[in-house]
C-alpha cells in the first residue's frame, strides 16, 4: 500500500477514534474510576458485601473498557511511526507487517465504534439475562445450558463478571431455566439482540437411534435497575414461597429453606432466586429481578402502544431469531441481520462479538427506518 494511503487511513483511524472518546465520555470514565478505586481502598468496604461486589464489578468493567480505548488508540499511533521508519528505509518486511497490521486496527475500530450506536435509554445498564428451554425435551435442556455457557464465556473473554441468580436443572440433563446478570457498561444495550428464539439442529445425543433433533430455547434480556428507578410494588401484589434449593439430579444444595420464588400476582411474573445461603438475601435479589422484569414490560406495553398509534402491528423481532445447525452441515446463522459463523463449537465457546455487532447495527436501521 502507498504512504499517501496509510496516511489517509490512519487520520480516518483517528477521527473515528476521537467521536468515540465524546461519546463514551473518557473523562468521566476516568474520573468515576478514581472514585470507584478510593471506594476500594476504605477498609469497610466489605461490610457491606452487596456493595463491595458491585463497586468492585464495576471498577473492573470500567478499567477493561478504559484499556481497550488507550490500547487502540497505541496502536494507531504505532502503526503511524511503524510506516514512517518502514517508507524511511525501504522495509518491504516493515510495509507489509503495517498493512497487516492496518486491517486488524480498523476491525477492533469498528467493534469499538458500535458501542456508539448504543444510545438508548437503558442501553448503558447492566443486563440481566434469563433463558428457558422450548419445544424439544431433553435436547432443548441441553441447548438452554449451552447458551448460558455460550453468554458466561463471552463475558470471561472480557473480564466481566457474572452473578448467578438461579439455575433450575432439568431431570436428564440441562437446564430448565437460568437467570444471571452480567456486571459491566452497556452490557444491557450489547446483549438486549441476543433476546428471542434460538434453534438448534444436531444429531440428538440423548436418541438411542441417532435421530436429527431439533430443539428451542428463549432468551430473554433486561437492563439490571438503578436506585433511582421508580419501580414500587405493592406488598399485596406479591406472592413469596420458600424451598430448597436443589442442583443437578435432584442433589440437594443445602438443608434448609433458603430459595425463595416470587410471584407478581397482577402480571403472572415469576423470578426465583437460590444462589444465596441466605433466604432474607435470595429474597432481595429475587426483588431485583422481579423490578428489572416489570420494568421491561411496562416499557413493552409502551412500544405496543406507540406501535398500534402508528398502526404498525407486527412485532420488530421474530420469534426464532438465530439457527445453530450442526447437522448435515455446520453453520450459526442470525436471521435478522444474515450473519453466520461455519465454525459453532466458537461460537458455543463465546465468539459472540461478531453477532452482536452485527445486531446492533441491524437494530439502529430497523430504528431509523421507524422514525421516517
Amino acid at each position: 500500500m502507498a504512504g499517501p494511503d496509510f496516511d489517509v487511513a490512519i487520520k480516518q483511524l483517528q477521527a473515528t477514534m476521537r467521536t468515540i472518546e465524546q461519546v463514551l465520555d473518557v473523562d468521566a470514565m476516568r474520573r468515576e474510576i478514581a472514585d470507584l478505586g478510593e471506594q476500594v481502598a476504605a477498609p469497610d468496604l466489605w461490610d457491606d458485601q452487596a456493595n463491595a461486589q458491585r463497586v468492585t464489578g464495576r471498577l473492573s468493567a470500567l478499567q477493561g473498557e478504559l484499556e481497550r480505548f488507550t490500547a487502540l488508540s497505541d496502536r494507531i499511533e504505532d502503526l503511524g511511526v511503524l510506516v514512517e521508519l518502514g517508507q524511511e528505509e525501504g522495509d518491504a518486511d516493515s510495509m507489509a507487517e503495517a498493512e497487516s497490521e492496518l486491517a486488524k486496527i480498523r476491525k477492533a475500530v469498528e467493534a469499538l465504534e458500535v458501542r456508539t450506536l448504543l444510545n438508548g435509554e437503558y442501553d448503558a445498564r447492566e443486563a440481566l439475562v434469563s433463558i428457558r428451554a422450548g419445544a424439544g425435551g431433553v435436547d432443548a435442556a441441553d441447548f438452554a445450558e449451552s447458551l448460558m455457557r455460550m453468554y458466561t464465556r463471552w463475558a470471561e473473554q472480557h473480564k466481566y463478571p457474572v452473578e448467578v441468580f438461579e439455575t433450575s436443572y432439568a431431570e436428564e440433563a440441562g437446564l430448565k431455566s437460568a437467570t444471571f446478570a452480567i456486571h459491566a457498561p452497556y452490557a444491557y444495550g450489547t446483549l438486549s439482540v441476543e433476546a428471542g428464539t434460538h434453534r438448534l439442529v444436531r444429531i440428538s445425543p440423548f436418541d438411542n437411534q441417532g435421530r436429527r433433533q431439533t430443539s428451542f430455547a428463549a432468551v430473554e434480556v433486561v437492563p439490571v435497575l438503578e436506585q433511582t428507578d421508580e419501580i414500587e410494588i405493592p406488598e399485596e401484589e406479591i406472592r413469596v414461597d420458600v424451598y430448597r434449593s436443589g442442583g443437578p439430579g435432584g442433589q440437594s444444595v443445602n438443608t434448609t429453606d433458603s430459595a425463595v420464588r416470587l410471584t407478581h400476582l397482577p402480571t403472572g411474573t415469576v423470578v426465583s432466586c437460590q444462589n444465596e445461603k441466605s433466604q432474607l438475601q435470595n429474597k432481595a435479589s429475587a426483588m431485583v429481578v422481579l423490578k428489572a422484569k416489570l420494568l421491561a414490560l411496562k416499557k413493552a406495553e409502551e412500544k405496543a402502544q406507540l406501535d398500534e398509534m402508528r398502526g404498525d402491528v407486527q412485532a420488530s423481532w421474530g420469534d426464532q431469531m438465530r439457527n445453530y445447525v450442526l447437522n448435515p452441515y455446520q453453520i450459526v446463522k442470525d436471521l435478522r441481520t444474515g450473519y453466520e459463523s461455519g465454525n459453532p463449537s466458537a461460537v458455543f465457546d463465546g465468539d459472540l462479538d461478531g453477532f452482536l455487532e452485527a445486531g446492533i447495527r441491524w437494530r439502529r436501521g430497523a430504528d431509523k427506518a421507524a422514525e421516517n
